[in-house]
């Protein structure tokens, strides 16, 4: 699509406004992918009543006016329409049509999620770390939602390490959940991003971790998942991924502990590892699948 102007993106917030269901801004994203114009669709919508006004003007100003804000308090606003959206999470069929963001914005950021239970077990912290560390130490970025337990445990290791982690959070921006992570927050800012796809005011509620789950996956080159319950929201990560056409891990106590997780083993592309060396062993041959792809490619040809 290209960058849009400040226009097209204060259009994009004022139709966003006006579409309050899932539903409704997955139409939207459908027509812009088609259109390639969020000013285009706000006409549609917001037809001019009389020769005195122009409410789609109006809608556009003070869009402009709620980004300005944003940006004054530190927030980037990134829309689909944007060169900076990061091009993986472009890629899937739910893509958010918004985000809003802290911290160095990559379009093409080579992450593997590592998520899970928010009461993990200390073997699984241990577990976690290393698998951090190790993602780090192969140059990627560790993506996770900082949440309490594994996601927790998965930011703080890459950052010891010294690597880039990026937070992909179910609140809006503004806000810190659990509380006790808001030092997290700014620290995985500072040495990464975090993204939130809702208004940067929003408070979390049943369907914003879902959501961010999704998204999660997008941006993903891969999840690993190292702990999770039956009724574990990380689940949804993983069926996401695999809608996604994305790579899963699940350790093995994911198997051993939860029906849905023998389930999902048995999806395309999903890998069951031992330990975190196994782990790590098929985290780099899904990296070497391109070079793989291309080999193949140049013997056809």
């Amino acid at each position: 699509m290209g960058r849009w102007d400040d226009t097209e993106r204060a259009a994009m917030v004022a139709l966003l406004r006006c579409t309050p269901t899932e539903r409704g801004e997955r139409e939207l994203v459908q027509q812009l992918t088609d259109e390639a114009s969020a000013v285009a669709l706000l006409r549609r919508r917001l037809a001019p009543v009389d020769l005195f006004s122009d409410p789609m003007e109006e809608a556009i100003a003070k869009a402009k006016e709620e980004i300005a804000s944003w940006e004054q308090d530190g927030v980037q606003v990134i829309t689909l329409g944007d060169d900076h959206y990061p091009h993986r999470l472009r890629d899937v069929f739910d893509r958010p049509p918004l985000l809003f963001a802290r911290g160095a914005v990559l379009d093409d950021d080579d992450g593997v999620a590592v998520v899970g239970s928010r009461g993990v077990s200390s073997e699984g912290r241990v577990i976690t770390a290393e698998l951090a560390t190790r993602l780090v130490e192969r140059g990627l970025t560790v993506v996770s939602g900082l949440a309490a337990g594994v996601d927790t445990a998965a930011h703080q290791a890459a950052l010891r390490a010294g690597g880039r982690t990026v937070a992909v959070i179910g609140t809006g921006i503004r806000k810190h959940f659990p509380p006790e992570n808001r030092d997290l927050h700014r620290e995985v800012a500072e040495h990464g991003a975090v993204f939130s796809q809702f208004w940067p005011d929003k408070a979390p509620d049943k369907t914003t971790f879902p959501l961010r789950n999704g998204t999660m996956s997008g941006y993903s080159l891969a999840t690993i998942i190292v702990e999770a319950g039956e009724r574990s929201g990380t689940r949804i990560q993983a069926r996401k991924a695999v809608e996604h056409g994305r790579p899963v891990i699940l350790m093995r106590s994911v198997i051993d502990r939860t029906e849905w997780g023998r389930v999902t083993a048995g999806k395309p592309d999903v890998h069951v590892a031992q330990d975190v060396l196994e782990a790590m062993t098929i985290v780099d041959d899904l990296l070497d699948r391109p070079k793989q792809l291309e080999d193949l490619l140049s013997q056809i040809g």
